[in-house]
């Protein structure tokens, strides 16, 4: 992410200059950047993290194998790490618990958070299934009682527990808990909790970087023109007069 350190590098430099707006032209530009210097190794552990945090695993073998790049974990976590995702996104919750405590039983006994989440994802299940007698039971015997020891749960579950009020739960004011972006939700939440406790970044480090190269430009565009970027997937230079 050399041009990320470069374009921060350009706002320093013009904020100690004047008021007036400086135009920076393409081939300076590019002269500039081909001057700012990154080491190859940098850019793949870069990569590298995003494979892995995302869980590639597959491309991240073969990354390291090409690149000489050392991934921080067992590459084999990330399979398992995968599995317990895919089980959450595909309703298996019961399924996920197993195989999260397979993982680390501690991922689970010391974040109660995480816990209730998973359980009112299988109620949520419990109800998209129609299972209505099942998904009482449940809420009573294991989601209550957690309500009653932390407030943020009880709302959690009360409001979970009233989809049950509705004839049709599909179309009704809390149908997007029956979504699959809750499950989604659900499954993201476990998957930061499992690269947790194994020492590693929640998020890839890439998409903080280009957020922050978004940024940068934003506030060079209030001191210069400049060729910047306003496709990130073609990473195309643009003339300040575009």
């Amino acid at each position: 992410m050399s041009l990320l350190w470069f374009v921060l590098g350009q706002l320093a430099e013009i904020e100690t200059m004047g008021s007036s707006k400086k135009i920076i032209t393409k081939e300076e530009w590019e002269r500039k950047l081909n001057d700012a210097k990154i080491r190859k190794e940098d850019m793949n552990k870069l990569v590298m993290n995003f494979l892995v945090t995302e869980g590639y695993v597959d491309a991240a073998e073969k990354f390291r194998m090409e690149s000489g790049t050392e991934p921080d974990i067992d590459l084999a976590t990330i399979t398992d790490r995968m599995a317990v995702k895919k089980a959450v996104q595909s309703g298996n919750v019961e399924d996920a618990i197993e195989k999260v405590n397979d993982l680390n039983p501690e991922i689970l006994d010391t974040n109660p958070h995480l816990f209730f989440h998973l359980q009112q994802q299988r109620l949520i299940e419990l109800i998209r299934n129609g299972k209505v007698a099942e998904a009482l039971e449940f809420a009573q015997e294991e989601l209550a009682p957690r309500g009653e020891e932390n407030q943020s749960f009880l709302e959690e579950l009360e409001r979970t527990v009233s989809l049950l009020a509705f004839e049709d739960v599909n179309n009704c004011p809390l149908a997007e808990l029956l979504d699959i972006s809750q499950r989604l939700k659900t499954a993201s939440e476990v998957n930061a909790a499992i690269l947790t406790s194994q020492s590693h970044e929640k998020d890839p480090k890439l998409p903080s970087l280009l957020k922050m190269l978004i940024w940068a430009q934003n506030q060079l565009d209030e001191k210069a023109a400049y060729p910047r970027i306003n496709d990130l997937s073609s990473a195309t230079l643009e003339d300040p007069g575009v």
